[in-house]
């Protein structure tokens, strides 16, 4: 009997899961308390994934049954969240041709044919980036460029902003478009005084070329999710909000969360597009046990983007006469998008960059907000980029978040002025004048659009400069942020805005021990060298992610 009984223990204390907990000392640490407001602390405790305790320099530390860990007095600040990017495309992205920043068509076409040489065995050549403002004419691009160096492989560029599209004359054979070729509802096949297609598509004219490009496989798109959210984890975003993806995505996301293979959190939301979109709400939220996958949002465009005047405008683009922008779908087709999924108990996350697009937005959200019980749902709007001054007073009262993305204001400080005039200029960008309203403004980067480097929009937030601290005294600069309202926005706020201000966001008790360390102390450094801060160490749920 007693054989038995000893047995019967030792099985017992294997089947224990034992608690690992964790000291990180001399620490320069950072967050914020649950008033919001900014603390500094010297030590932190954490057991397993979640916050036991913050020391200050005074207090005495534990020292027994724990893993002591040296911060040699480095910063330590919450792990940093991006309310607003896309994680397949950016992985996707680190694939293919990388066109950010070429200053001319043929620099562009030029990094396609050097990877193109070590990249051969795709059906098609892809690529990202190229944006037409940064070249001297100013002019979008042409498939003539590309046809004298990829007569027989189908080629695709998205531009940098995702909303035009550049095209061969191969690709756009395989998709039988021609000069009779008509543009769709909320899309432009752009055309020479002649008729013919140019090469260049714009919103939902590119799904004429795109729905020839092979779907990615379950694998590919693994690998690719895999190598963005580890590249993610390395610039200090321990959370991500994915902006629009679909069922097959999804599906993908959970089994990455069964072979636990998730280094960093992730907010989906789904794209109100999905096939299934029936079934997928119908299935209602997600979350993972490990918080890692969280579902609980639909993703809808209304509008396309500024720098491909794609944006929709009440009155004509400033440069372009007779030009208004693209509404993606007519006021009838939104309204139903949006009923149907905050009838579905969904958040509801709408792009909206132009006046109009976001005017739109707000009557419908406030007309649904009016009828449908889901008011609890923190509705969003993705950009919110140009608004008139009285629709900045309505997202305070309406109480919809802003989830807006500092980096496109010093982007696109070279054009928006030219695109919109003096007057709408005011209400553009507008950061300062929307937390003056009381709205919340949850922190992105747009990614692959815009750099991920969450650092980078800390800067722009702080100085409205580019990193060649340019202009001058910044860009529209009374609309900058102070470096506490920025970084709440990347922290506390994009937190809220994915509803889980409960376990992300901030290190207090119980929540979870997702970190950073950095560099250099963001809150006494010059805001000129913001963008230069480095990410040393990277935690999520308690254990390093990246080093």
């Amino acid at each position: 009997m007693k054989k038995i009984t000893c047995f019967i223990i030792l099985v017992l204390i294997h089947c224990v899961s034992y608690s690992k907990t964790t000291l990180i000392k001399n620490i320069n640490g950072y967050s914020f308390d649950n008033s919001g407001n900014l603390i500094q602390f010297s030590a932190m405790q954490f057991t397993d994934d979640k916050i036991v305790q913050l020391f200050e320099s005074e207090n005495d530390l534990p020292q027994k049954n724990m893993t002591i860990i040296d911060g040699m007095g480095k910063t330590l600040l919450p792990g940093l969240i991006d309310a607003h990017g896309h994680v397949l495309s950016y992985g996707l992205s680190l694939m293919q041709v990388n066109l950010n920043g070429a200053q001319s068509a043929t620099q562009a076409v030029e990094r396609a044919i050097n990877f193109h040489k070590n990249n051969t065995s795709s059906q098609w050549l892809l690529g990202r980036g190229w944006n037409q403002v940064l070249w001297k004419n100013k002019q979008y691009p042409n498939a003539v460029s590309l046809d004298e160096y990829f007569k027989d492989t189908p080629v695709w560029f998205k531009r940098v902003d995702g909303h035009a599209g550049w095209a061969n004359t191969k690709a756009m054979q395989l998709a039988g478009i021609d000069r009779t070729s008509v543009s769709p509802d909320g899309g432009e096949i752009i055309k020479d005084d002649k008729g013919n297609p140019t090469g260049v598509f714009i919103d939902n004219a590119m799904n004429l070329i795109t729905d020839n490009i092979p779907k990615t496989s379950s694998q590919e798109m693994k690998i690719a999710l895999t190598k963005a959210m580890n590249a993610l984890a390395k610039v200090g975003l321990t959370s991500v909000h994915d902006a629009g993806i679909s069922e097959h995505n999804i599906s993908v996301y959970k089994e990455l969360i069964t072979e636990n293979k998730m280094p960093i959190r992730v907010n989906a939301m789904i794209d109100i597009n999905n096939n299934n979109l029936g079934t997928l709400l119908a299935q209602g939220h997600y979350q993972s046990e490990d918080n890692k996958l969280n579902i609980n949002s639909v993703k809808i465009s209304a509008d396309g983007a500024l720098g491909s005047r794609g944006a929709a405008l009440i009155t004509e683009y400033s440069d372009l006469a007779n030009h208004k922008g693209l509404l993606l779908y007519n006021q009838q087709t939104l309204a139903l998008l949006i009923a149907t999924a905050m009838k579905a108990g969904f958040q509801v996350n709408t792009h909206a960059i132009g006046d109009h697009a976001n005017k739109i937005v707000l009557d419908l959200y406030q007309q649904n907000l009016e009828t449908v019980t889901a008011t609890n749902m923190r509705h969003r709007i993705e950009h919110a980029q140009v608004l008139r001054l009285q629709d900045i007073e309505r997202f305070g009262k309406l109480g919809i978040i802003a989830s807006m993305q500092a980096t496109h204001a010093t982007s696109d400080k070279n054009m928006a002025q030219d695109r919109l005039g003096k007057g709408r200029i005011a209400g553009a960008y507008a950061w300062q004048k929307l937390l003056a309203s009381n709205v919340i403004i949850a922190g992105g980067s747009d990614f692959p659009i815009e750099s991920a480097n969450p650092f980078y929009g800390l800067h722009a937030s702080v100085t409205r400069q580019d990193q060649q601290n340019l202009p001058k005294g910044g860009w529209l600069s009374n609309d900058a942020m102070t470096i506490e309202q920025a970084f709440k926005s990347i922290t506390v706020d994009a937190a809220y805005a994915a509803h889980q201000e409960n376990i992300i966001g901030t290190l207090t008790k119980g929540k979870k021990a997702d970190f950073i360390l950095v560099n250099q102390d963001i809150f006494k450094a010059e805001s000129s060298v913001l963008w230069q801060t480095q990410v040393l160490e990277t935690w999520v749920n308690g254990e390093k992610v990246y080093d």
